[in-house]
């Protein structure tokens, strides 16, 4: 006979609040629910509820898991159980993913055969931004990403870009198409007369250079504009 000491808990023999961390340990991260993980981050409960509980609680809500990435600490600390630490070390996770998120770069030589495909590269470097940035996709001829560049950065609502900075970029890269994308840290992501009035004149740079400006999306928290799709381009 196993001493029980030596003997791994059966999970049924576990308070429901130490479950998750027992189930990370026996089946890995990728198996445990949204509820589950923010129990795991949150640690601990309150007097009649556990961590399992206000997680859920905290979740009940038309944005989901997003709630922890939209809220603020302040909202965040609404809710029943979780106060400032619990905040902070909410916030701090969502930021942990986000910065690994940054650190894949984009695979050379990927396809590039719509906006979808682009969004993919761009949005976890723009989606959630709260300063206005302006990329660049360089692509070969046959629409394979070369690289992806940030042009310019600027403020709360606007980032200058020139577009002799954006083409000098696309002749040192020697790419023959251009995907432009910024964010709109406002979180609407629809073009404004600006945003379409600078898509037509990169259009007709590039097609005085011969490079191809394919699209310019416009990228805000969980949506984008093509404006290619929309008839700008």
């Amino acid at each position: 006979m196993t001493d029980r000491q030596d003997s791994p808990l059966i999970m049924k023999e576990l308070s429901e609040d130490d479950r998750p961390y027992e189930k990370l340990e026996w089946r890995g991260a990728a198996h445990l629910s949204d509820a589950e993980l923010v129990a795991i981050l949150l640690k601990s409960g309150i007097a009649g509820k556990n961590s399992l509980d206000l997680a859920r609680s905290l979740l009940a809500n038309d944005a989901g898991l997003m709630i922890l990435n939209t809220a603020s600490l302040e909202e965040l600390q609404r809710y029943s159980g979780i106060g400032r630490v619990k905040s902070i070390v909410l916030k701090a996770a969502v930021e942990v993913g986000r910065r690994l998120e940054r650190t894949r770069p984009p695979k050379r030589g990927e396809p590039i055969k719509s906006p979808d495909d682009a969004v993919r590269i761009l949005s976890p470097f723009m989606a959630d931004l709260e300063r206005e940035e302006f990329h660049v996709l360089l692509l070969d001829a046959r629409h394979r990403l070369i690289r992806s560049e940030l042009v310019s950065a600027g403020g709360l609502s606007a980032a200058v870009v020139f577009p002799r900075d954006v083409f000098r970029l696309a002749l040192k890269a020697n790419a023959a198409a251009i995907m432009l994308a910024h964010n709109h840290p406002s979180g609407d992501a629809e073009p404004s007369k600006t945003d379409i009035d600078a898509t037509r004149v990169f259009d007709n740079i590039g097609r005085m250079m011969g490079i191809t400006v394919l699209d310019h999306l416009v990228i805000a928290r969980g949506r984008f504009v093509s404006l290619k799709q929309q008839g700008h381009l």
